[in-house]
């Protein structure tokens, strides 16, 4: 048993209406899925405390998710697929992505309608507030043999921007897991000044778990305060002991089993796509890519009839990581480079890590069901930058480029940032809320998450090879250590560069990390991991990866990392999504008065019809590379003009 009902709330039209092209009008379906879980099925085993669930009179584990549909109002006219989004801490992704909308819920260039695809929104993480429009899911928690609540070591890592006295202990303002006593004499506060500094322990009697109110400390088993403020760009962690333990792991379950319900399930079972679903792929983005390399690791593309959920797969900007997802006291959200997300393996490949002798890989289990589903992981430089999107490809050595499946591709966006650029140059960008030292990373990659898309349902429904693989190499020098690339970055005027170079570690969590549990936490901190990055030419862009016009046909340098502010603390330090624009100077008399080593806009490109007409033939070598679609040329044509008339008048310290 799996979906047992599936209650609609509401069915309204969704953009007022609007048509798109030969599919017409779509509407939209809200409303909430319950499901029956056994906890004995071989298919379930990988949930973490899943057998210490309360169970129903029959057996089974209740929850259930909110969920939204998008579907043509005449179903005949769709194409079949589905296409389930995971849901960003509640929030939906695809459209913003694949129809460049600039609202969750809005058309934007309306890509999929047109397409025809059926979309689908499930909630799978249980701490996400109670906001109206948000995705969540409703688990039970797990309990010990007599009935009683769990207990067990929590950890919370924050860094502020500014300087603050209170902390809720959660990201994002998520609900938190509480503190079971207040007065806990072995809760711990430390502080480093970045990341991978030695931790300083705050003195117990200096902190309290309590928040203000009237300008006062109160009691609160939610938030942690210190008199003196927690400095920005410090990092604090706090290690305490909570109870209550969500069994979060059913998230996975609940999307695979809606989304083999909307394809196999019957129209007598409330089901609103019955019949029209041919294929199904699932698309994530960032801490929801995570999820789908962690759903693949878990073997769980197999519903309990045996049957395929998702034909194909994109992870996107995930880098090597998976996620809190499914773990006692976990937190989905979390972030902290120390953490269950940067686990091995991180390949989909079976290896052997000679520093641990584990071995392991991505697909392992799925392959030992039968064939695999079609997968592109597509990553930014950001991933690159953030030491673990190399491991996707190279071995956790850094000596030897990896053969990935059949099914597989593996993609870099060259030059971009974790989310994508915009024209609006300000010192803050959409993929992070701080404040950068240099203007963000502009470029727009969308328009190849389009063709990614289309290339991902050629290949499961006509079995027409897509692009091949395309990422930074060792065997073609590529690859490269951060360290190789900043004597470029040196030599620019005004431009800072990263003191401290992110990478990750091999962890150990203790006895039982495999199955959701963490004896050790802090945990142990191991070897690192080889970090590589993509090389960079004279210009400071990469040359490895899909190169969009920006790049090829370049106005500025592009990276995937940028510096923290002064102004927000951390100095030296990077920031996790957002990359740098460090635009060319526009003439040579500019250049030569900042002693800028690159050429001039003026010196690259006779005129702007110049420029333009090097853009259209970079752009339409993409197209016959299979790269970008031909209805994209228009779009990067015209952002490409924004950007050039906005970057001729940019003065030569405006980076600064």
């Amino acid at each position: 048993m799996a979906v047992t009902t599936l209650s609609i709330k509401t069915c309204r039209p969704f953009a007022d209406g609007m048509t798109f092209g030969e599919v017409g009008a779509y509407q939209q379906l809200e409303g909430t899925v319950h499901l029956a879980v056994d906890p004995n099925h071989p298919r379930n085993a990988g949930i973490a405390d899943l057998k210490r669930a309360t169970r129903d009179t029959q057996g089974f584990v209740q929850c259930s998710a909110d969920f939204r549909i998008l579907q043509p109002v005449v179903p005949g006219r769709g194409n079949q697929r589905l296409l389930l989004d995971i849901v960003n801490r509640g929030n939906p992704t695809v459209l913003t992505n694949f129809n460049s909308a600039d609202g969750r819920l809005e058309p934007g260039n309306g890509f999929l309608m047109r397409q025809g695809y059926t979309v689908l929104w499930c909630g799978w993480q249980d701490d996400v507030p109670e906001t109206p429009g948000l995705v969540r899911i409703q688990v039970p928690e797990a309990v010990d043999a007599d009935g009683q609540p769990l207990s067990g070591k929590m950890a919370i890592t924050f860094q502020p921007d500014t300087l603050i006295r209170e902390q809720l202990l959660s990201d994002r303002s998520h609900r938190p897991h509480p503190a079971h006593d207040v007065h806990d004499a072995d809760a711990i506060l430390t502080v480093q000044d970045h990341e991978d500094a030695p931790p300083q322990t705050i003195p117990r009697q200096e902190w309290s778990f309590a928040r203000l109110q009237d300008g006062r400390p109160v009691p609160d088993p939610t938030h942690i305060y210190l008199a003196t403020g927690f400095l920005p760009g410090k990092i604090y962690q706090v290690i305490y002991t909570t109870t209550g333990a969500p069994v979060i792991g059913l998230g996975f379950i609940a999307v695979r089993d809606m989304v083999s319900f909307l394809r196999y399930g019957a129209e007598t079972e409330g089901n609103p796509c019955a019949g029209r679903i041919r294929y199904a792929y699932s698309f994530g983005r960032s801490q929801s890519g995570r999820f789908l390399r962690h759903f693949l690791y878990l073997g769980l593309n197999q519903d309990e009839q045996d049957r395929t959920v998702c034909e194909g797969l994109i992870p996107l900007v995930a880098g090597g990581g998976r996620g809190e997802f499914n773990r006692r006291f976990g937190q989905p959200s979390n972030s902290n480079k120390y953490s269950m997300k940067n686990l091995f393996p991180f390949h989909d490949s079976v290896q052997t890590d000679p520093e641990t002798g584990r071995t392991d890989g991505l697909l392992r289990r799925l392959a030992s069901q039968g064939p695999l589903p079609k997968v592109f992981f597509i990553n930014t430089s950001a991933e690159y930058w953030s030491g673990h999107a190399a491991l996707t490809h190279i071995d956790v050595e850094g000596k030897a480029d990896l053969t990935s499946a059949e099914s597989v591709r593996n993609y870099h966006l060259a030059g971009t940032q974790h989310g994508p650029g915009n024209l609006l140059l300000t010192d803050t960008g959409s993929a992070d809320d701080a404040r950068a030292r240099h203007l963000p990373n502009a470029v727009d990659y969308r328009p190849l998450l389009r063709a990614a898309l289309v290339n991902l349902d050629r290949w499961v429904s006509e079995g027409q090879e897509p692009p091949p693989s395309l990422h930074p190499r060792l065997d073609t020098g590529t690859a490269v250590a951060p360290e190789h690339t900043l004597s470029t970055f040196h030599a620019i005027p005004e431009v800072s560069v990263p003191l401290y170079l992110r990478c990750i570690a091999r962890l150990d969590f203790g006895a039982g990390s495999d199955t959701g549990l963490m004896a050790q936490l802090p945990p142990k901190v191991g070897k690192p991991y080889t970090n590589l990055v993509s090389a960079v030419d004279a210009d400071g862009n990469e040359v490895a990866g899909i190169r969009l016009p920006d790049i090829s046909v370049p106005l500025a340098a592009y990276t995937g990392w940028n510096m923290r502010h002064p102004d927000i603390g951390g100095v030296g330090q990077t920031l996790s999504l957002l990359g740098s624009t460090l635009p060319f100077p526009a003439t040579q008399a500019a250049r030569q008065a900042s002693g800028d080593p690159r050429p001039a806009i003026e010196e690259r490109y006779r005129s702007k019809e110049d420029y333009l007409e090097q853009v259209r033939q970079a752009a339409e070598s993409l197209v016959q590379e299979g790269y970008l679609l031909t209805e994209d040329v228009p779009t990067v044509m015209a952002q490409a003009g924004q950007r050039y008339d906005q970057l001729q008048r940019w003065a030569p310290t405006a980076n600064a």
